[in-house]
């Protein structure tokens, strides 16, 4: 029998590629002679074997030995203790990384506030408490550096020469530019867009000017939706709110993609993601860079009081222009930014609503209170008026502090950081801690927010608690925006400093949100003109989170949709 006809070998040549109609080489020959004689031996059964065995044998050498050195060898009493964890470089990651607040406070259980984990190589020094997050977040930027925690994350996504890739101090100049187009006048414009949009995204993007529903979404794939077209259209302007709809969408999505924790721990990997996020970062910078190529040659009849209006032909202190290229790429930030955190903090509001039909109940009667006339028709909702809803504020407020958008904010330690003997002393009981350079420090506000021996029924959705005189929610208003809350000036207009507060949902300090005000009023108007057109039911259980972003978002949250008037809560299939 021809050796040809063995189908080994005939597999072996059908995986070349040549088939049986070619003649096969010398090199096919030679091997199917030695197959024949018996010269090619099969693989020795033991070595497999012998491989996983050599591998189980290094990880508990590796495991060992760290072990071994965290328990025996002496440990400086200036430096907080380190979270026992199995290997090396590895660290607490994969704890930390799943549920960062069941990590958290587990290790608070048996550290104390202050304690270091290791995470990928990068010592981690947490700082619980409102204290603790004064240790970071007020801290001296000759301490403490924002620009080197994150640059490595956002610079790819934002572009160069913004936020966190420039000094401190242009970083708040460009604040200052910003809230430039986030006045009261500017508001009082937003609102009805932000009404059209929501209006226009029911009725047309999800057909309920065809059929009044019930229709079901997940509620952050929704919202993600409705917050970048109501934003586009307010914060960027009708020429990015058009290119919504074209490749400029595409481009937002491959944005948003690199803007994940692989990205914050590997920021160059050699991955389509990635090739993807540097394209769309230049596409989208050009994007912009012809839209204010146009107003500024005439070319569009666009005249809106718009960011980009706001941004164009700022000076910093010291006479350096912003270039378009700057506006740019700091459009490209306000984008991403708020588009994240409006989407977590609006899907969160909406389940737990639909969770206590009763406060949404309540939520209905505030609303017709304020807006519907004798007759039945109503008013608009107006930014003045979104300031006259108690009860919608304490909803949006209590979400905030139950479902603090970002879990972790990351400093890195320029030179040694002493912790204050208050927040945390030594293991000798005096000396102080001292945080080394190199560590990055974290402090973690939705902690503190959720803190039990802070807030009575921590774990419970309760908006009543910001309705109260008295009371802790009372003080930690007062304290992060409120009488009893510092105000400082750190370049971009005086703020109340907050970062003692058990409640920080926009951050604090000279890293404080400057959209916080925008965030109110987008998801105060959007959520109004739910209320007054929908009834809403939770489809399932109520979610659990998914910490596999930056944002903290829910993970599988449905919600059901119906027009008010409609009897029945039966799905449509349309």
């Amino acid at each position: 029998m021809d050796v040809f006809n063995n189908p080994f070998v005939a597999n072996m040549m059908m995986n070349t590629g040549r088939g049986f109609n070619r003649q096969p080489t010398e090199a096919q020959r030679e091997f199917a002679r030695n197959f024949r004689e018996g010269k090619i031996q099969p693989i020795d059964p033991t070595i497999p074997l012998y491989i996983l065995s050599s591998i189980a044998i290094l990880l508990f050498t590796v495991v060992g030995s760290n072990l071994m050195q965290q328990f025996l060898a002496p440990r400086d009493p200036s430096h907080p203790p380190v979270v026992l964890h199995y290997f090396p470089w590895f660290g607490s990651a994969y704890s930390y990384g799943t549920d960062p607040y069941k990590f958290l406070f587990k290790c608070r259980a048996k550290y104390g506030d202050v304690f270091t984990f290791i995470m990928f190589g990068r010592k981690m020094t947490v700082a619980l408490g409102p204290k603790g997050n004064n240790l970071s977040l007020g801290g001296k930027v000759s301490h403490v550096s924002a620009e080197d925690a994150y640059t490595h994350l956002t610079t790819p996504v934002f572009g160069k020469g913004v936020v966190y890739d420039c000094p401190n101090e242009m970083l708040m100049q460009q604040k200052k530019f910003i809230k430039h187009g986030l006045t009261p006048q500017a508001f009082q414009t937003y609102a009805p867009l932000i009404w059209q949009e929501t209006h226009q995204f029911f009725e047309q993007e999800k057909g309920f000017n065809v059929y009044p529903g019930p229709k079901s979404y997940e509620a952050i794939k929704f919202f993600s939706e409705l917050i970048i077209l109501t934003a586009s259209r307010t914060l960027q302007g009708k020429e990015v709110r058009a290119g919504l709809t074209s490749s400029a969408a595409k481009h937002f999505e491959h944005l948003d993609k690199g803007f994940t924790p692989i990205n914050f721990l590997f920021p160059n990997l050699p991955l389509p993601s990635y090739r993807k996020r540097d394209k769309a970062q230049k596409a989208m910078s050009d994007f912009y860079l012809e839209i204010m190529r146009k107003r500024r040659e005439g070319e569009s009849d666009v005249d809106e009081h718009d960011m980009i209006a706001a941004l164009t032909g700022n000076e910093y202190k010291d006479g350096t222009p912003l270039t378009d290229r700057d506006v740019a790429h700091m459009m490209i930030a306000i984008l991403m930014a708020g588009q994240h955190t409006s989407s977590a903090t609006s899907s969160w509001t909406l389940l737990h609503l639909a969770q206590k039909p009763l406060i949404f109940k309540a939520l209905f009667e505030e609303h017709r209170d304020l807006f519907q006339n004798e007759d039945g028709t109503w008013e608009d909702v107006t930014y003045e008026s979104t300031k006259e809803m108690p009860l919608m504020a304490a909803v949006i407020r209590e979400t905030l502090r139950m479902h603090a958008p970002i879990h972790s904010i990351y400093r890195k330690v320029l030179q040694d950081l002493e912790v204050p003997p208050a927040l945390a002393a030594g293991g000798n009981g005096s000396r102080p801690y001292v945080v080394p350079k190199g560590h990055f420090v974290v402090a973690a506000p939705g902690v503190s927010a959720m803190d039990p021996k802070v807030w009575p029924d921590a774990d419970k959705w309760d908006p009543f608690r910001w309705l109260e005189d008295k009371g802790m929610a009372q003080e930690a208003l007062d304290s992060y925006s409120g009488a009893t809350s510092e105000q400082i000036d750190y370049g971009f207009g005086q703020v109340s400093k907050g970062t003692e507060s058990p409640y920080m949902p926009f951050g604090a300090g000279r890293h404080r949100c400057v959209g916080e005000q925008f965030a109110y009023l987008q998801l105060s108007v959007i959520m109004s003109y739910i209320v007054r057109n929908y009834d809403i039911q939770l489809l399932g259980a109520f979610p659990q989170t998914n910490y596999n972003t930056m944002i903290v978002l829910p993970l599988n949250g449905y919600v059901t949709f119906k027009k008010r008037g409609q009897s029945k809560w039966i799905l449509s299939t349309k």
